[in-house]
């Protein structure tokens, strides 16, 4: 067949084909034109279907809702109705009473340049891939090192999916380093010895390895452990205070028994603004003990990291800068879309046992000649350019701008706070009094009237009563979903038995008022009330 011919029939095979012009080159913004539009018309009357915070449905008339329209939608429809169900479909965390998780409404501007970044689609594993976006990466992540307190031009970094993958790369790092100067092994080649085969290299070589990390830190960093080959059992929880936060005592404590058991402390891990109430754990005195005992401090700042944006917040983060490692997500408290999780470390040079060679993207002699590579900096190969929608952010609102975001949502948490403390069918979690919200996160409960509240009279009767809290807390947040009122979280306090079941109140979104916090409350009341009599 001639090459005309050939030609002619790939034209033939997409002549009958809707759907496949392309988002790129010279005519790709004509054809985004008229599909964007007919994406944010459907944007809206999906939210006008939805009209609250999460469509008034079951989980299984949803999903019956979602299994027909995708069944039925096809051709130049499926853009107009799939996106339509899926804004009907969604929690929407710009609505005031979606208040449950760490999930924020984006900036417009953001999502904006986030449509850029999906039209180009420029991929970070090789420079050919992303020219621009590679720069780009490389001088937000400079901007990112200054804003932890890191020297720029000693640090390194890279843009990761979030918390958990940043939070597997510092305890990955953690274990190169310190494990690998206990054994002389270079354990990204080796593996893991196993406890006792220390083969005459000294004590610290055969020792089992150990993390500390507080009793309410990620479950991502079992997970990494786990990942790791080191065990969830690898990880010693420490205890915490009223607030979530590590007890300095209790981590030395915990340093001491490894020591005496001959277990090799690997890393720390501090938590900067746990999920539950935003507590920050004693980062200097961390980062000290973590010297003196030789091991890596890893500080997952993946929430709390956005109180560096606010001159009032960011001194609650003194230390950060001794880490090793930091983890920050500029989609929590930094309002980008998903996902822009940053990774940093504070020496370059630590990075090393991720460093990659791959010739058909990175080779020796196009670095050489000047053309850099992200590849041996992420767990990942092909990524997209995440980085550019919080540059365009950071320079659109600057660090003050995106501050006063981070101010208003803290305001509000008070402002919330303290009305669950006046609110006599409320209790908030350590009692009315106990302090402001560290960030912008508070827990509290619903008290049913037979429970007697905090003063419930001790036994069997105490005991019934705190289960039966538990039940009508639990069930209130399901009659809320149920009814499409509010998507309000649920969680448990650390401990055994009964009665630790709290609501949370996470409140990201900079344009709620304190009024529609109030009104959030009254909703919960309202459900209480509601199973109460069920």
């Amino acid at each position: 067949m001639t090459t005309e011919a050939l030609g002619a029939a790939v034209e033939e095979l997409l002549r009958p084909v809707t759907g496949t012009a392309l988002s790129g080159g010279a005519g790709g913004a004509a054809a985004l034109e008229p599909l964007v539009r007919e994406v944010l018309g459907a944007l809206a009357e999906g939210a006008a279907r939805r009209g609250g915070p999460v469509a008034a449905a079951s989980p299984a008339d949803l999903a019956r809702g979602v299994a027909d329209t995708f069944g039925a939608a096809r051709g130049t429809e499926a853009l107009g109705r799939l996106t339509e169900l899926l804004a009907h479909g969604s929690a929407d965390p710009a609505d005031p009473a979606c208040a449950a998780h760490l999930h924020c409404p984006p900036l417009a501007v953001a999502v904006a340049a986030d449509l850029a970044v999906s039209a180009l689609n420029p991929s970070q594993d090789s420079w050919d891939q992303a020219p621009a976006a590679t720069v780009l990466e490389t001088l937000l992540l400079e901007e990112m090192a200054g804003l932890v307190g890191y020297d720029p031009a000693e640090a390194a970094g890279v843009l990761t999916s979030g918390g958990t993958e940043s939070n597997l790369m510092g305890l990955m790092l953690a274990r190169d380093r310190v494990l690998g100067a206990a054994t002389g092994r270079q354990i990204e080649l080796t593996g893991v010895p196993r406890a006792g085969a220390g083969v005459g290299l000294g004590s610290a070589a055969g020792a089992r390895p150990r993390i500390l990390a507080s009793a309410a830190a990620h479950f991502s960093v079992q997970r990494a452990a786990a990942l790791l080959g080191l065990g969830e059992d690898a990880v010693i929880p420490v205890a915490v205070d009223s607030q979530l936060r590590m007890k300095t005592g209790a981590l030395t404590a915990a340093l001491e028994r490894c020591v005496e058991r001959g277990q090799l402390p690997v890393a720390i891990v501090a938590t900067a603004g746990t999920t539950d109430t935003g507590g920050i754990d004693p980062l200097r005195e961390c980062a000290e003990l973590a010297a003196r005992y030789g091991a890596w401090l890893h500080v997952d700042a993946a929430y709390g990291g956005g109180a560096l944006l606010s001159d009032r917040l960011a001194p609650l983060l003194d230390g950060i800068e001794l880490a090793d490692s930091v983890s920050l997500d500029w989609h929590k408290l930094g309002w980008q879309p998903a996902a822009a999780g940053i990774f940093l470390v504070r020496k370059s040079e630590t990075y090393a046992s991720l460093a990659r060679r791959a010739v058909y993207l990175n080779p020796a002699d196009d670095e050489e000649a000047g053309y850099p590579s992200l590849l041996g900096l992420s767990l990942r190969t092909t990524r997209r350019a995440d980085a550019f929608k919080i540059a365009v952010t950071l320079r659109t609102l600057g660090r003050e701008g995106l501050g006063r975001l981070v101010d208003a949502c803290h305001e509000l948490a008070v402002a919330g706070a303290r009305a669950v403390a006046a609110h006599p069918r409320l209790e908030l979690h350590g009692q009315a009094g106990a302090g402001e919200p560290v960030l912008t996160a508070f827990l509290f409960r619903y008290v049913p009237a037979a429970s007697g509240g905090a003063g419930a009279s001790g036994g069997a009767s105490a005991d019934a009563d705190a289960v039966r809290a538990d039940e009508v807390n639990a069930a209130l947040r399901r009659r809320l979903l149920r009814e499409g009122g509010a998507v309000v979280g649920r969680t448990e306090l650390p401990g055994e038995g009964p009665g630790r079941v709290r609501l949370k109140l996470t409140l990201l979104n900079p344009h709620t008022t304190v009024r529609e916090v109030e009104r959030l409350l009254d909703a919960v009341v309202a459900a209480g009330t509601a199973e109460e009599g069920a």
